[in-house]
């Protein structure tokens, strides 16, 4: 069907000629013959570059995810220097074909293959220059950031402590001294990684720079079908849209944190200490539910504990997870996901716990790569991974440049938005809990806020993530000041401060995986505004009425089908067509996730009357 799309505007290029030329003598006609044979030989040469770049990147493709799959699931010497000389030569490849791709101007290329064009050159998350010796150095440096985050560990009261321990105690104590101490030595493991980070961001934007792009930032936000500077107000504009709502629940939390701890450890006023919220990094609030509670009834289960007495393993949890996607009409997923995937913590390896899903082949080999525990968390997780999964079997037909999301976000917000469906409605029918236990609708405020702090509370940290990162490499943030950029980044957006004065050689920004594992961080933003158009849009199609938080579209083959039509498009398409194809709209919006928590925000203004909300955004000298 593409191969259709691109021979039709080739021939429509032809025919508008045509069309024109009885107008004219023959003698004048002949240089217009002559240039649109010029022109079809410029767009045969062009396709056939672009059929050997993709069969050269599909073979690479498959080489090198293998032996990243072995890395990140072994941990060794051995397989640490096999990802850094494949990635070393997936990376001269990818640079290489994207040079090549230059000596074809775009505007000149039919828009089907122009688009291949643009993502050949712009897709590459993290490139080298062509200079002798850079892609190899490049590699080693990311392979090694990589590992010294997955082997990251911290000894505390005479143990050594790995991340998954050190963040369930960040999620569990309420001893500020403890978390203090736990929150501060995680981040032990990062300042090692500056240095390296700091070269990496040199050599990556010099490969920026060769491939036509004034630093890597701009060439990262050259994938949104729209030009860099527009992506970015776009961004803007949704952050603006959702705001109020996150501004009321920092207030909320910072006075029931207030309350537990005293003004000396939060005081009442201005930003909130980080590792008071629950998680290593404070995106994420929903461990301290039991501290910032409403005092409204809230439901009389606990899911962590409902999945622990109904006997659920990790593998029970992700075919449950399996069967919710399985109930929308979706095929199941294959035996070998069964078979290869790393579903829990093996205990005789290191490994890079940071839940993943994987496409080893770009057809049917679809692995999650989990040390998945049994609790509400991981539950979601595991929703999200699969989501990735069942996205990229969907596009498993597409040509090897279309295999993706139609933009990052989309990837991300997939598993999300079946994840609102986890709602009681859902648990009740799967068996989780019974007709007894469903809340009633007095319940919905505490359901509302245990949401919120997932949420809400995540959104203006991913816009921290790489509004940092978009300093960083444009240049504008110099490595001296990582540190104190990225602090004062978390003070503007989250209202967020550290537990105490930061080490002079902290790098706390390498403390969090995204960052010495170069992933772009702006797709989970896009992706928690767009899941809530997604269940907005879905809860619509499938004829809910109720109000969107107690809606689920489990079981609902309508919604299945049009889900998977949409997945099926992969890139092939600008975003706006995929977006409107599912919802109806070719905007991105923050409209559903305002009328989602909106029973919520009327909640938390009601109980912030009188408070001094909000938080000077600018630290002081």
């Amino acid at each position: 069907m593409r191969f259709s799309l691109a021979t039709s505007a080739i021939a429509l290029t032809i025919a508008v000629a045509s069309c024109a030329a009885p107008k004219e003598t023959l003698a004048e006609t002949t240089p217009v013959a002559t240039e649109t044979v010029a022109e079809d030989t410029k767009i045969a040469d062009a396709k056939a570059f672009m059929a050997r770049a993709e069969s050269e990147l599909s073979d690479m493709s498959d080489e090198a995810s293998l032996v990243f799959w072995n890395q990140a699931t072994n941990i060794t010497d051995e397989t640490n220097a096999a990802a850094a000389e494949v990635g070393a030569r997936a990376t001269k490849l990818a640079v290489s074909l994207a040079n090549e791709s230059k000596t074809f101007n775009i505007d000149d290329l039919p828009p089907e293959l122009a688009r291949k064009f643009t993502r050949l050159r712009a897709g590459i998350t993290i490139p080298a220059p062509s200079t002798e010796g850079a892609a190899e150095e490049l590699s080693n440096i990311t392979t090694g950031l990589d590992a010294a985050y997955g082997t990251g560990t911290f000894n505390y009261k005479g143990k050594d402590l790995t991340l998954d321990e050190l963040s369930t105690i960040i999620e569990t104590s309420r001893d500020p001294e403890e978390l203090k101490a736990v929150w501060e030595g995680w981040r032990t493991v990062s300042p090692a990684m500056k240095d390296d980070y700091a070269r990496m961001v040199e050599i990556a934007n010099e490969g920026a720079r060769e491939l036509g792009y004034t630093s890597l930032d701009q060439m990262w936000l050259s994938n949104y079908d729209m030009p860099p500077e527009e992506m970015e107000a776009e961004v803007d504009r949704l952050w603006g849209q959702v705001e109020p709502l996150y501004d009321e629940l920092h207030c909320y939390a910072r006075t029931k944190l207030n309350a537990q701890y005293g003004d000396d450890v939060q005081p009442k006023t201005g930003p909130i200490r980080a590792d008071l919220l629950g998680n290593m990094w404070a995106q994420d609030w929903s461990g301290i539910y039991d501290v910032v509670k409403t005092d409204t009834p809230g439901p009389s289960y606990n899911l962590t504990a409902r999945l622990v007495e109904k006997g659920y393993d990790p593998i029970k949890m992700v075919k449950t997870g399996e069967a919710f996607f399985t109930s929308l009409g979706l095929a199941p997923l294959p035996q070998t996901f069964w078979e290869r995937s790393m579903i829990t913590r093996p205990a005789d390896r290191e490994v890079i716990c940071h839940a993943s899903a994987w496409d080893l082949d770009n057809k049917e080999d679809v692995r999650i790569k989990m040390c998945t525990e049994v609790n509400k968390e991981d539950f979601d997780t595991v929703h999200h991974e699969l989501g990735h999964n069942f996205y990229q079997r969907a596009y498993k037909d597409q040509d090897l440049l279309y295999k993706d999301g139609a933009h990052d976000g989309f990837h991300e917000a997939i598993g999300d938005f079946v994840g609102l469906s986890i709602t009681p409605e859902y648990l009740k029918q799967i068996g989780l809990i019974d007709q007894s236990e469903m809340p009633p609708a007095e319940a919905d405020t505490a359901l509302l806020l245990n949401t919120a702090l997932t949420k809400v509370a995540f959104l203006p940290f991913a816009l921290t993530v790489d509004g940092w990162r978009w300093d960083v490499l444009s240049g504008e943030t110099a490595p001296e000041d990582y540190n104190d950029a990225w602090w004062a980044k978390r003070l503007e957006l989250q209202g967020i401060i550290p537990p105490g004065e930061r080490p002079a050689d902290a790098f706390d920004p390498g403390a969090k995986y995204h960052i010495p594992g170069n992933t772009p961080y702006l797709r989970y933003f896009l992706s928690f505004v767009m899941q809530f158009q997604f269940h907005k849009a879905a809860c619509e199609q499938a004829g809910w009425e109720g109000p969107l938080h107690r809606c689920s579209i489990y079981d609902n083959k309508e919604v299945g089908e049009r889900f998977n039509a949409m997945m099926e498009m992969g890139a092939s398409k600008p975003w706006p067509d995929a977006l409107e194809s599912f919802t109806g709209t070719r905007e991105m919006d923050g409209s559903a996730i305002v009328e989602y928590f909106d029973p919520l925000m009327v909640y938390l203004k009601e109980e912030n009357a009188g408070q001094s909300c909000g938080w000077d955004r600018v630290a002081s000298e």
